[in-house]
């Protein structure tokens, strides 16, 4: 008898009871887009919860990192990046005008390596666009130090990094601009959404323009923009998935904990960059597999999924091996050691909330036996 399938992520419902209210709002106001009155008071919400001030909701991430690129002035040249992320962070450098050029990884945190970068700025390089992987903050300091000494814009990839904190503080407070991603795969969705952490009025309401067509008034337009807008249902859905966003955050904590318990003493598998992070989201349970490991990472994958548990290799291959981006980065294949062996050797196990004890067990027993 075949046993239900345990995917990498299940995507988190919030109480229907907390969304019909709301969707009662929506059908009796008619209002559907263009900042109604739900999306404001979300937007509010949000704002509290996270505990940053300006923040723009958007129809997407990718979106709204192409904007805050365009606000930046970053329409061409260079930015430095990593290749360790999913394909949707050099996709947005791409699409709004720049190129992307990587530097290698931090081996502890998995995240972009300040050190790394100094050899890669050029007279191009406008900016810096890392990502706090699996929610793991980046080196918010060292980065910041490079940025000011060369000039550079500073935009942060945040959408791993729901809720996450440095010192007590949001890390959303740091670099120009922060992006965040509400897809329904993330710690907290919206099912399609995100937001632009903004570090002041004018560029929030800047942001807000640009996502919607550039618009100032019914008359005038400020600059050319795009439709970007986050709708009524959307908030709506996010508005309620506030309502429990600390439980999600326990729970996931708790399936994160387990299996660093149960797996953290394995030879040739280890477990990166989660423990003794202070505000971690555990929005991801990555794993290394070295050549300790009795079987290969690959081979581990393979024996998972007979069982029906589907986990993933992210991210592999670098976003710098693939198709349009392997010929850009000046570095080459030898300028990427840690990210050329992170990637060889990663894969995320399954982690949401409910995932139940019986079957995280399920995946834990699998692994051991391997």
């Amino acid at each position: 008898m075949s046993r239900s399938p345990i995917y990498v992520a299940r995507p988190h419902l919030p109480d229907l009871a907390d969304v019909i209210p709301l969707l009662e709002e929506i059908w009796d106001n008619r209002i559907l887009s263009n900042n109604g009155p739900v999306l404001l008071r979300f937007e509010s919400a949000l704002s509290d919860y996270l505990g940053v001030e300006h923040i723009s909701l958007v129809a997407n991430a990718t979106l709204g990192t192409v904007l805050a690129m365009q606000q930046a002035g970053v329409t061409s040249g260079e930015v430095i990046t990593t290749p360790f992320s999913f394909v949707a962070t050099s996709n947005a450098i791409t699409l709004a005008g720049a190129t992307p050029v990587f530097a290698d990884l931090d081996p502890v945190t998995l995240n972009l390596d300040p050190t790394k970068i100094e050899a890669l700025i050029t007279p191009q390089t406008k900016a810096l666009l890392p990502v706090h992987i699996f929610g793991v903050p980046c080196d918010i300091d060292g980065l910041a130090e490079v940025a000011d000494r060369h000039g550079l814009k500073v935009l942060y990839d945040a959408a791993h990094a729901f809720g996450v904190h440095r010192n007590g503080q949001s890390i959303l407070g740091h670099g120009d601009m922060s992006v965040l991603s509400f897809h329904a795969t993330k710690v907290f969705n919206t099912f399609e959404g995100g937001a632009v952490i903004s570090q002041d009025r004018e560029t929030k309401l800047a942001i807000d323009s640009l996502a919607n067509f550039g618009l100032a008034n019914v008359e005038r337009f400020n600059a050319i923009g795009t439709n970007a807008k986050m709708n009524e249902f959307s908030a709506a859905v996010g508005l309620a998935q506030l309502c429990g966003i600390d439980e999600v955050l326990s729970d996931r904590a708790r399936v994160a904990q387990r299996y660093t318990e149960r797996l953290s003493k394995i030879r040739g598998l280890s477990c990166p960059c989660l423990s003794g992070v202070v505000g971690h989201n555990h929005y991801a349970f990555p794993i290394l597999i070295d050549s300790t490991f009795h079987i290969s990472r690959d081979e581990l994958q393979i024996r998972l999924e007979e069982v029906n548990v589907f986990a993933r290799k992210y991210f592999s291959p670098l976003i710098s091996d693939i198709e349009p981006y392997k010929t850009l980065s000046p570095a080459g294949p030898a300028g990427l050691p840690v990210a050329r062996k992170i990637a060889s050797e990663v894969l995320c196990l399954p982690i949401y909330p409910d995932l139940d004890a019986a079957s995280q067990d399920r995946i834990i027993e699998r692994v051991l036996e391997c």
